[in-house]
C-alpha cells in the first residue's frame, strides 16, 4: 500500500513541475501534440469599426431613409474608401398607369416658363403655371404668400463645384434639393452620399435626360425607375421628387409622373447659369439671383456654375436679411 501511495505521489509531483515550467513565451500556446481536433482550414472575417454620421440630422419626413446603417457609399473616413451610410432598399417597379394613354391626354410638347420676377413679387406666368400644375401635384411656386425660398440644383455632371456648394449649405444650415441623372450618380457617388447624409433631398432627374414629351409613357416610367432603383440599391435612399429634363413635358407626362407617386418640381426663378464657358463672376450671380427673389420662390440653380458656388453664401445672407426663410421641399 505504501508503495502504491509513493508511486501516485511521484506522478503528481512530476505533473505539477511540468505545468510550472512553461515560460512566458510558451504559456497559453498550443503545441502540435496538444491538438485533438482540427478543421481543414479556418476562415477569418475582419470587421472594421465605422463611425456613424452625426452632422446635420435628417429632417423629419424623410421616412424612406434608414438612418445610421451601413451601405455602399456614405461618409468618407480617411483615405481608405471606407464609408458609413444607409442600408440598401429593395428595388421597385415604377407603375405605368394607362400605358397607351387611353384617356387621350395631350401629348403636345410644352416648355415650363417662369417669367422674370421683380419687386419681390412672383411673376404672373409662374402664378398661372402653378394653377395648371395643381391638378397634377406639381410645383413651381409656393402660393401661401410666406417669405420662403426652396433652393434647388440640377446636376447632370460633376465639375467640382458641388462640394463647395455643400460646404456653404452646411455652414449656413440651409437645406436644398439636388436633382440628379443616373450618369451623375455613377460618376459622383461620394458627393451624392454627402448630399443624403447631410439631410438634403436628392431628386430624380431621369436616366438619360430626354424630352419627356417625345417618349412613350412606358419609357417615361423606365427613365424614372432606373434612377430610383440606383438610389435604392447603392445609397439606401428613395426620392419622391422628380424634375423634367429641359423643363419639357406634356399633359400626358404630368399625369404619368403623378400617378407613379412623384411630385414634379419646376421653378419660379432661374437664370442662364448652366453655360460654364460663359461665366460672368460672383457679383453677376448675386445681383441676378437676389433681384428675382419673391415669396414662395422655388429657385433653380445649376451646380456646375462656379459663379453660383462663389456667390451662394452672400445670396443666403442677403435673403435672410430680407426676411426670407429657406425650407426643404414639402
Amino acid at each position: 500500500m505504501k508503495r502504491i501511495f509513493a508511486i501516485v505521489l511521484t506522478l503528481v509531483i512530476v505533473f505539477l513541475c511540468g505545468c510550472g515550467n512553461k515560460t512566458p513565451e510558451t504559456q497559453g500556446k498550443v503545441t502540435e501534440s496538444e491538438i485533438t481536433t482540427t478543421d481543414e482550414f479556418t476562415e477569418t472575417t475582419t470587421i472594421s469599426e465605422t463611425t456613424e454620421p452625426t452632422e446635420a440630422p435628417f429632417p423629419e419626413g424623410m421616412s424612406a431613409i434608414k438612418r445610421n446603417q451601413k451601405s455602399v457609399y456614405g461618409k468618407k473616413t480617411g483615405t481608405d474608401k471606407t464609408y458609413t451610410g444607409l442600408e440598401p432598399l429593395k428595388k421597385i417597379q415604377v407603375p405605368v398607369v394607362d400605358a397607351d394613354n387611353l384617356k387621350n391626354l395631350s401629348e403636345k410638347s410644352e416648355n415650363h416658363s417662369y417669367g422674370v420676377s421683380e419687386n419681390g413679387k412672383p411673376h404672373e406666368i409662374s402664378v398661372n403655371f402653378q394653377k395648371i400644375y395643381d391638378k397634377y401635384n406639381a410645383l413651381c411656386l409656393d402660393t401661401s404668400g410666406e417669405k420662403v425660398i426652396y433652393l434647388t440644383f440640377d446636376c447632370g455632371y460633376e465639375n467640382g463645384c458641388t462640394e463647395k456648394i455643400l460646404d456653404v449649405l452646411k455652414e449656413k444650415k440651409v437645406p436644398a434639393a439636388f436633382f440628379v441623372t443616373l450618369p451623375y450618380l455613377k460618376s459622383a457617388p461620394e458627393t451624392t452620399a454627402r448630399m443624403i447624409l447631410e439631410g438634403h433631398v436628392v431628386g430624380n432627374h431621369s436616366d438619360t435626360h430626354p424630352n419627356f414629351s417625345t417618349i412613350t409613357r412606358t419609357q417615361m416610367a423606365k427613365e424614372i425607375e432606373n434612377v430610383e432603383n440606383y438610389l435604392r440599391t447603392h445609397f439606401g435612399y428613395s426620392s419622391c421628387y422628380f424634375r423634367f429634363p429641359q423643363g419639357a413635358y406634356s399633359e400626358s407626362a404630368l399625369d404619368l409622373v403623378n400617378n407613379a407617386g412623384y411630385t414634379s418640381v419646376f421653378w419660379s426663378s432661374a437664370y442662364a447659369d448652366w453655360d460654364t464657358n460663359n461665366l460672368k463672376g460672383k457679383d453677376y450671380a448675386f445681383n441676378t439671383v437676389t433681384s428675382r427673389l419673391h415669396p414662395g420662390c422655388i429657385l433653380l440653380l445649376h451646380a456646375v456654375s462656379q459663379d453660383n458656388a462663389d456667390a451662394l453664401g452672400d445670396i443666403i445672407d442677403y435673403a435672410r436679411e430680407q426676411g426670407y426663410e429657406f425650407r426643404q421641399l414639402p
